[in-house]
């Protein structure tokens, strides 16, 4: 079994499938520096959960909060990924349910990161807070 947190994350993951100038480099959690030839990507992670229990109903009550990054090399960085910030927008609020999971799904931010490197590059941050809820004992249960 899945808890709703996980299924929530894939969930995003697999609907940026096709995301403008990414092609198939949209990861999951990844540490790794991404290189000049993997870029433009994607990185998809959780930056935090907050829960919120009613004991009297037996469920709780999630605010997760998932950063969607953009990761580009070019002259103007932030234009560079303004097509993909786009893109990945529109289908991340398609499905505000994200297939079932989640309550909703709002836009927190953007942070904008330029970084000099062998070539200009951006990290672009797009944060999403998605409401969900649980069974206070299973995590996988709503």
């Amino acid at each position: 079994m899945t808890t709703r947190r996980e299924s929530i994350i894939a969930g995003i993951r697999t609907a940026l499938t096709g995301t403008t100038g990414v092609s198939t480099r949209i990861y999951r959690s990844r540490v790794e520096p991404i290189t000049r030839g993997e870029s433009p990507a994607i990185v998809v992670e959780p930056i935090s959960d907050q829960a919120n229990t009613d004991v009297s109903f037996c469920k709780t009550d999630w605010t997760l909060t998932v950063r969607i990054a953009v990761i580009v090399r070019g002259i103007i960085p932030d234009q560079q990924a303004d097509a993909i910030v786009e893109d990945l927008h529109s289908k991340v609020m398609a499905d505000q349910t994200i297939g079932g999971y989640a309550m909703s799904i709002e836009p927190r931010g953007v942070q904008f990161d330029m970084i000099e490197a062998d070539q200009p590059a951006g990290v672009i941050a797009c944060d999403y807070l998605i409401r969900y809820r649980t069974a206070v004992a299973n995590l996988a249960a709503a």
